[in-house]
């Protein structure tokens, strides 16, 4: 067997920036520190910071007043922002900065008037997040079936966003038809999937050629990871979304395959060097890195974090 490790893979800077976020107010404020939803899409963190004391809620009112609250990476609606302020929470933001980017393209269509229309997945927290920012004026797609239901006047103000965690390839077809049926509308000053979720589909699109079969570290409720899997597929190789080596079936291999492995942007490293470790001990694989493209983002803390390590640091 041969292992076929893509990069880049696995965290993002909004990841990143947002782990980093609860640690810190874990150490700074001590447990509980409760999280509206998850802090990111992935079983093994969550897992790992519920033990730290992190409580994660879906519903403001499990919250006790007075309570420090972090807003995870996806972002949150103006009602939740303001919920927390009624129940006089302390809120710390850990919203990914590119979220935060299509939150504000929101708004500014909203204000000049325009009906937007947000390509993404129902029910998504990055989803109910932007749609709550103009709520009577955006309306949610998932396929170019849905774009052909639309009916819009002819001139009308028109826009559209997308989720930052959609396939490219998916986003590239709803928008070429919103186009074709629209030729008025107008989109973002710049594209609002996000580079890592770009780069590790380029990565599994670029390597699935070489590979007998792919397999995805991330969690089942992680959108980014879900697309790599699919595009697995896609390009004629089977692929598996697992959390880790405990969830691969040995029946999947007969022992000479090459294995292109990757991680969505929330799945740590330590799963990925723990699944490479289970092949190479269970089949003997040997495991090279295939690198297509280098990042070096980076994102800061939220301001109230950065205030405080300043505070440590003198």
């Amino acid at each position: 067997m041969e292992i076929l490790l893509a990069a880049p893979r696995g965290f993002c800077a909004g990841v990143n920036m947002a782990i980093e976020s609860l640690d810190l107010t874990l150490r700074k404020f001590g447990p509980p520190v409760y999280v509206y939803h998850e802090i990111v899409h992935n079983q093994y963190v969550v897992k790992t910071f519920k033990a730290k004391g992190a409580i994660f809620v879906d519903h403001l009112s499990e919250v006790p007043e007075g309570s420090t609250l972090l807003f995870s990476a996806h972002g949150v609606s103006p009602e939740i922002r303001k919920e927390a302020q009624a129940r006089r929470l302390f809120a710390i933001d850990a919203t990914c900065p590119l979220v935060t980017k299509v939150h504000l393209e929101a708004i500014k269509f909203a204000k000049g008037g325009y009906t937007i229309i947000l390509i993404g997945h129902e029910g998504h927290d990055e989803v109910i997040g932007t749609m709550g920012e103009a709520p009577e004026a955006i309306v949610l797609v998932e396929t170019t079936e849905d774009v052909d239901q639309l009916n819009f006047p002819e001139g009308g103000k028109l826009a559209y966003l997308t989720q930052t965690t959609l396939s490219v390839d998916d986003a590239n077809r709803i928008i070429h038809r919103l186009k074709a049926r629209f030729p008025w509308i107008e989109g973002p000053a710049k594209e609002d999937i996000c580079y890592a979720t770009q780069n590790r589909q380029e990565a599994v699109r670029t390597l699935a050629a070489e590979a007998d079969i792919v397999i995805v570290l991330g969690s089942q409720n992680s959108s980014n990871s879900q697309r790599l899997r699919e595009l697995a597929g896609e390009n004629g190789k089977p692929g598996y979304l697992i959390d880790g080596p405990e969830d691969i079936r040995d029946e999947w291999f007969r022992g000479d395959e090459k294995v292109l492995i990757t991680a969505g942007a929330s799945a740590p490293e330590s799963v990925v060097q723990s699944t490479v470790f289970y092949l190479v001990t269970k089949f003997n694989a040997t495991m090279q890195e295939k690198v297509i493209r280098r990042e070096e983002v980076h994102f800061p803390l939220p301001k109230v974090l950065r205030e405080m390590v300043k505070e440590e640091a003198k």
